[in-house]
């Protein structure tokens, strides 16, 4: 079993509520965000199109994060979630320096959106032991670890919060080692990439670009 995304990039209007959504069901301070999308221009002057990019935390089978560590705070699970323990974590940022994805903030502090203090939904969602440690997505773990009889990526209930949000349907969270999952069938049905490939870090996460291109041109 290894737990993974396909995004696809056909479908992303670049909206920003799976960072939003992401945030929220966390408790992320200002400037923390462990999702985001970028708005990429690709083409020249005046044949331009833009292409909106989900990124965060791949969750590498080979996670170069997990491997600068000095204190072993960032550890794998035996499904491929990378974590990160709080209560292991000194806050020195070298797994920050080390991930290519940007993926990793450390907060330095706690802050809030407005002067006064928390509001209610921040008090809410609000913890403490994130101060001063790294942090980073973790595919919603406490949605659905240990859930019985949900399905992780199908039932809403057990669905990371950014795949549940997303209006476009573009983000979807399910089993990359099970052939019949819905992210296998994604990946078998389409053409992907995943980014960086070259670096050997085998991310979990995978970017449908285009239709097969049978779909797209006929047989050949």
């Amino acid at each position: 079993m290894r737990w993974g995304m396909v995004i696809d990039l056909r479908k992303c209007v670049g909206c920003q509520t799976c960072t939003i959504a992401c945030k929220l069901e966390h408790g992320l301070p200002p400037g923390v965000a462990w999702r985001w999308v970028a708005d990429i221009e690709v083409g020249t002057f005046p044949n331009v199109t833009r292409t909106f990019l989900p990124l965060g935390c791949q969750h590498c089978a080979n996670p170069p994060c997990r491997d600068v560590c000095p204190t072993t705070a960032t550890w794998q699970r035996d499904d491929g979630v990378v974590m990160v323990d709080y209560a292991k974590c000194i806050g020195c940022g070298c797994c920050v320096l080390a991930c290519p994805y940007r993926a990793r903030t450390v907060i330095e502090e706690e802050a809030w959106y407005f002067p006064g203090g928390p509001t209610a939904p921040e008090a809410a969602s609000a913890y403490a032991g994130r101060v001063g440690v790294c942090t980073k997505c973790t595919f919603c773990l406490h949605r659905w670890d240990g859930t019985d009889g949900l399905r992780p990526g199908v039932d809403p209930e057990a669905t990371p919060m950014c795949a549940l949000s997303c209006i476009a349907n573009a983000i979807h969270f399910g089993d990359l080692d099970d052939p019949e999952s819905n992210v296998s069938r994604l990946i078998r049905e389409n053409t992907t990439t995943r980014l960086m490939e070259d670096l050997g870090l085998d991310p979990s996460i995978h970017y449908i670009v285009a239709a097969p291109v049978e779909a797209r041109h006929g047989p050949i």
